[in-house]
């Protein structure tokens, strides 16, 4: 099975939050992060040293998706305008996760906000 946590981020947002952020979607799901088969965002985001430090901390994989493959995917739950005005696509975490579980993949939790970050997490 893949699960999938997909994160978006500001620049510069901090390690800290970006993780705190992403244990707090996963303890909602009643998730390990061992469980965790990949990280993904999109493209322009794949070298933020927040997600880059959380992919080598997990020991995960962090896939970058472009804002257009982003924008296709379907089973968006929560589509935001700011998304769409920054990346070019209406979804970063929800989007990606979706997209990096694959096939028939479903939200397990939506899209979940902090200050300057996003987190969803999907399985397929």
């Amino acid at each position: 099975m893949a699960l999938v946590l997909g994160l978006g981020c500001r620049r510069g947002c901090s390690v800290e939050e970006l993780t705190a952020l992403a244990l707090a979607v996963l303890q909602e799901a009643g998730c390990d992060p061992n469980a965790l088969t990949a990280l993904a965002t999109v493209d322009r985001r794949v070298e933020e040293n927040a997600l880059q430090h959380l992919a080598q901390r997990w020991q995960l994989p962090l896939q970058g998706f472009s804002a257009e493959r982003l924008a296709q995917q379907e089973g968006i739950a929560a589509p935001s305008a700011v998304a769409l005005q920054h990346t070019g696509s209406p979804s970063v975490a929800e989007a990606a996760a979706l997209a990096a579980a694959g096939e028939g993949a479903r939200l397990r939790v939506g899209k979940r906000k902090s200050a300057a970050a996003t987190a969803a997490l999907a399985y397929a």
